[in-house]
């Protein structure tokens, strides 16, 4: 009698577990590690320690093989999603902050999560609406939502200086800002692609939404990384497009073009390892 009581606990456990385990996703262990970590704290500065500094801006493409991690999976799937659905989802859930798109003032004027969609593509169209007669009736406000897959590139901004007191040269990152890549209606071939800066996110706010989203790594399954180790050890490929500059924060753009962009960004970004090469050149 006991014996059969026993079993009859055994076999309701083992049920029980059953109905109430978690569907793994084809792994045979729970994935609990990203979604319990923390970001890494900052180095405390101080003014006096810095004793050079320069703001920089970049772009991300994300066309490039080597950036293919942020714009992938255009759809969430498998626990992932995409650096954007990752920051809109922060606006939207946790209370991640979205500012006005502005030129060296981009943590200034706060908007609303209505108006990131506005940015982000969504709208409304009135369309006419019939009865089932044929009569035709007041036309109707189709909302139009937007879509995340068209920001196909970032721009960055950070900080290098460098650090007497440690002796290092570091750079902080400042703000990440979605570019929106989208076509004119009469553009069919799609052969013009515009671009439209969307809203900036100020980074060190984003970083603890950033390092509990899982982002894909290309050498190993078992060992996701997470989208504040893509940036804090810079795993990602830019250029730069702007320095602080007295002329107004201006871009490179603006007074070079063609072949001469490309060298001018290679020459403010090889002036920042030069700064700290000719330190140590005895």
């Amino acid at each position: 009698m006991r014996k059969s009581i026993f079993l009859v606990a055994v076999l309701a456990a083992i049920f029980c577990g059953a109905a109430n385990a978690q569907v793994l996703l084809g792994l045979p262990y729970e994935k609990i590690h990203t979604a319990n970590r923390k970001a890494v704290p900052y180095q405390i500065e101080r003014e006096a320690d810095v004793m050079w500094s320069k703001v920089v801006w970049r772009r991300i493409e994300l066309s490039e093989r080597a950036n293919q991690h942020l714009y992938f999976p255009t759809t969430p799937q498998d626990g992932r999603m995409s650096l954007i659905d990752v920051l809109l989802e922060g606006i939207h859930t946790q209370g991640l902050t979205a500012y006005q798109e502005g030129n060296g003032n981009e943590f200034c004027t706060i908007i609303t999560e209505k108006e990131v969609h506005e940015k982000m593509g969504a709208s409304q169209e009135l369309l006419p609406k019939y009865s089932l007669d044929g009569e035709e009736l007041p036309p109707t406000m189709v909302p139009i939502p937007y879509n995340s897959s068209e920001v196909k590139s970032y721009l960055l901004k950070e900080v290098w200086f460098y650090d007497k007191q440690r002796s290092v040269m570091d750079v902080r990152i400042l703000g990440l800002c979605p570019l929106r890549t989208y076509y004119r209606a009469d553009d069919i071939d799609q052969e013009r692609p515009l671009f439209k800066p969307t809203f900036w996110i100020y980074y060190p706010e984003a970083r603890s939404i950033l390092a509990n989203a899982e982002c894909f790594n290309v050498m190993n399954d078992a060992s996701r990384l997470n989208f504040d180790d893509v940036f804090q050890k810079r795993l990602f490929s830019s250029y730069v497009y702007a320095e602080s500059n007295v002329y107004d924060n201006r871009m490179v753009s603006e007074y070079a073009v063609g072949q001469d962009c490309l060298l001018e960004a290679d020459r403010i970004k090889n002036n920042i390892g030069n700064f700290e090469q000719d330190i140590w050149d005895y």
